[in-house]
């Protein structure tokens, strides 16, 4: 029977999965929004399994976390009647179950871009599932994309499946092409929501542990409670122990590091006539199903990686949960019986929640992500199709990184050495140390360090002279006294050897000693922009090769390290604090990155000596090596450094003149003339320094120097030759008045230049004298005998017909010996007095 499709209505579980087969049967992509409790995970693929139009292809399908993945391979397995194995399957790291009858493979994430980079095309498999997409992580952001590009590209008639019971289902049907969404209303049982608002005072551990005493007393069945880390999970267990809990009362932690079976011991339902207490992170959201939980405890805080771009780090911060993510909480409570969810918070900051969490890829370290790219020959993202494109500020840091790690060329595409990293499958700081430490002949070593990193740390959080020397965990992991030391968390020290022995058999390097010492020569290759040089005489203030600043709150072993390499900080600014570090020696430093220590000389400018001192420097970024004075120094860039100090007018300053400024004056009144001459203005010399000033600075080094220079000099050899004549002749610094004399003319207002010149010096003159080629009137202030201005013109003629009379009468009596004639234009021009018939 054909169903409607609809992307409205739900339909009934047992109409969905018809549905979804038919839609599958003649579309490309479908998006299936089931809420929780529908079994999609496991009865979607079985379903699939029988459909024809996958002619024996192998069904992948994506599961966000190995538990999941585990877990949903043995349900559908049972439900066939048949081991893990046979026609169900999974992969994931370190662990895999498939056979040559495997038709369902259940893959992580890291493990599905694994194959699409091996076989783009995906040979063999006719559909991919992508289940719980709505936890948007990076390698499900990219593995969906390399999907559909190879859906475009070379394969047709390849099905994807996206699924989810709180996504964003019209966003990723636009992203598929329009694809059909079917949307099915699922079996469930109703959960009683409870919100409890803890004490201000009362820290997250304390109130969870209080609601689940609660629960114990008040609710039936066992309990999830969901908390944000290892840490507060450890918490509530040790609050609920003290407690006295009944003996039919197990509590068990549920979170990523723990071992495969003490993940298993968590979801096994409780034998019969006893309750379990299950204390998990956000592993346990989604794709699982805990059977006899019928009370949920959220505490409505998760722990994220954020990523900045600004440091070049990523910090696990603890944010309040989404409305998404709490709605998935709560649904754990719902998924065999009526159950009660328990919310650690207040209706009120209930209404404030966001909807969905920020995608992973906005916020994640983008290394792997940009590794993964290169691989796959993406040099621009946007080649590939997108719910959210990768921020270009972490990308672009994150290729830097890849840059220095020597994966990327210049050109940003992947080299040799960068696929041999992402063949790995691991972070690719983590590859580099890995391919690097086997290269030097530490390849047993380099190994249980990446293991060690991988984990965080070795050491429980409450060991006493716990200090960030990651030697002291690294000796840890070689020791055979190490499972007996109380400061050492033996689940995580099984694991890194069980890691590190995995990596040895990958990489073909037999067992031996594991060699602390070589701790930090190792870290360099990891984190070559993490090696820090000790900025202060106390031991504990580091500068990053990225400029950024780091402190060691408890200096311990490290004391007195000159340079450290970092492996983890929280990130902050303006210092970060420095978690984990190994000591590095400053030789080591040297050989290690000898071809990008960067030797220069530099130029410096020393306001309080007056001098430009020069220096030779060894760099690595922003560590400054080797520093050392030197002698002769290049005397361009000593008169650069002199400039750039005058420009920004930094202790040292030019001397004018006032014969350098009224030549400026004169040049200034030509270019109002004409704009084809130099702006001699303050801001026109200010902006062509580099023209007229800097050939006059060579061989210069002190400001004593620079005050004496002969600006009249500096500013003439910028003229030609026949500029120079020009200027003489159209701005002439003198004038010739009729008695002989020179006048200085002043050019400081270049619309009216001036003469100050006594009136009787311009007797029988009639003629206004002119500047510039004639154009320009000089302003004339005609002085007394005594040099005191009487009037101002640019008109002599009319002065002699009208205002001379007026003059005349007021000086005659001033000055008596003075000639005053009645007809001055008559008269005889004179530099003297006169006595009167003489």
């Amino acid at each position: 029977m054909t169903l409607a499709w609809s992307r409205d209505t739900p339909l009934p579980v047992d109409d969905a999965l018809p549905a979804l087969c038919e839609a599958l049967a003649v579309r490309s992509a479908a998006v299936l929004q089931a809420p929780p409790g529908a079994g999609k995970t496991t009865h979607v693929p079985l379903a699939l399994l029988e459909e024809p139009w996958l002619r024996r292809q192998r069904i992948v399908m994506l599961e966000p976390r190995r538990l999941a993945a585990r877990a949903a391979a043995r349900r559908m397995a049972s439900l066939l009647g048949e081991a893990v194995g046979e026609t169900v399957g999974f992969r994931v790291r370190g662990e895999t179950r498939v056979g040559r009858t495997t038709r369902i493979e259940v893959v992580t994430e890291g493990v599905l871009t694994r194959m699409l980079l091996a076989d783009p095309a995906l040979d063999g498999v006719g559909c991919v599932i992508f289940d719980e997409f709505h936890e948007r992580s990076v390698p499900a952001d990219l593995g969906l994309a390399l999907a559909l590009q190879a859906q475009e590209l070379v394969r047709p008639e390849l099905r994807l499946l996206v699924m989810s019971a709180t996504l964003d289902g019209v966003a990723v049907a636009a992203l598929l092409g329009d694809a059909l969404i079917i949307t099915s209303e699922g079996r469930s049982f109703p959960v009683e929501v409870r919100h409890l608002a803890p004490r201000a005072e009362l820290p997250v551990d304390g109130a969870v542990a209080g609601v689940i005493r609660r629960a114990l007393d008040a609710d039936e069945g066992s309990i999830l409670a969901f908390l944000p880390g290892a840490g507060e999970i450890a918490r509530v267990a040790e609050r609920l122990q003290s407690a006295s809990l009944p003996a039919s009362v197990a509590v068990h932690p549920l979170y990523g590091d723990l071992s495969p079976r003490e993940q298993d011991a968590a979801v096994l339902p409780a034998p019969p006539g006893t309750r379990k207490i299950v204390l998990a992170t956000s592993i346990a959201e989604t794709s699982l199903t805990i059977d006899g939980v019928r009370v949920v405890v959220d505490s409505g805080l998760a722990r994220v990686s954020r990523f900045s771009p600004r440091s070049g780090m990523a910090r696990l911060e603890t944010v309040r949960v989404s409305r998404a993510s709490a709605d998935q909480r709560c649904g754990r409570a719902g998924r065999t019986s009526p159950g009660v969810c328990y919310r650690v918070w207040s209706e009120q900051e209930d209404a404030a929640l966001l909807e969905r969490s920020t995608p992973e890829i906005l916020m994640a370290d983008l290394a792997p992500l940009a590794l993964d790219l290169a691989v796959a020959g993406v040099v621009d993202p946007a080649e590939l199709r997108w719910l959210d494109p990768p921020p270009a500020a972490s990308l672009a840091q994150a290729r830097e990184l890849l840059v220095e790690l020597e994966a990327l060329d210049a050109a940003r595409r992947i080299t040799a050495h960068g696929r041999r990293m992402a063949a790995l499958g691991t972070h690719p700081r983590l590859a580099n140390l890995l391919i690097g430490g086997a290269a030097r002949g530490m390849g047993a070593t380099a190994c249980a360090l990446a293991a060690l990193l991988e984990e965080r740390d070795l050491f429980r959080r409450d060991a006493l002279g716990r200090d960030a020397d990651l030697r002291s965990r690294l000796h840890a992991v070689g020791s055979a006294a190490a499972a007996r030391d109380p400061a050492v968390d033996r689940d995580r020290l099984r694991r890194i050897r069980d890691r590190s022995a995995t990596w040895r058999s990958s990489l073909e390097i037999g067992d031996a000693p594991v060699d602390d010492e070589a701790a930090g020569a190792l870290l360099c290759l990891a984190y070559p922009d993490r090696v820090a040089m000790r900025r202060d005489t106390a031991g504990h203030r580091y500068l990053l090769r990225s400029g950024v600043g780091a402190r060691l709150d408890e200096v311990g072993s490290l004391a007195d390290a000159p340079f450290l390499v970092v492996a983890e900080t929280d990130g902050r600014r303006p210092e970060a604090r420095i978690f984990l570090a190994a000591p590095v020696a400053p030789e080591e430093v040297e050989r290690t990155f000898a071809a990008q220590v960067v030797r220069e000389e530099v130029v410096e400018w020393q306001p309080g000596t007056g001098v430009v001192a020069t220096r030779r420097r060894d760099r690595l970024g922003a560590l400054v090596l080797r520093d050392a004075p030197v002698a002769q120094a290049d005397a361009e860039a000593v008169a650069r450094e002199l400039l750039a100090a005058i420009r920004r007018e930094d202790g040292i300053r030019l001397v004018w003149s006032a014969a350098a400024m009224r030549l400026r004056q004169r040049v200034l009144f030509l270019r109002s003339l004409d704009s084809s001459w130099p702006d001699w203005s303050e801001a026109g010399l200010h902006a062509s320094m580099e023209e007229w000033l800097l050939p006059h600075l060579m061989g210069c080094r002190r400001r004593s120097e620079v005050e004496q220079l002969d600006l009249v000099t500096v500013l003439q050899s910028w003229l030609s030759f026949e500029q120079r004549r020009t200027l003489d002749r159209l701005a002439p610094a003198h004038v010739v008045v009729p008695t002989g004399s020179s006048i200085p003319v002043d050019y400081s207002d270049p619309a009216s230049p001036v003469i100050a010149v006594r009136l009787q010096e311009l007797f029988g003159q009639t003629e206004t004298p002119r500047v510039g080629d004639g154009q320009v009137p000089l302003t004339l202030h005609l002085l007394s005998p005594a040099g005191r201005p009487v009037q101002v013109t640019r008109d002599l003629a009319g002065f002699w017909r009208s205002s001379y009379f007026e003059v005349r009468r007021e000086l005659r009596g001033r000055y008596p010996k003075h000639e005053w004639p009645e007809d001055p234009l008559a008269a005889s021009p004179t530099r003297r007095a006169r006595r009167r018939g003489s």
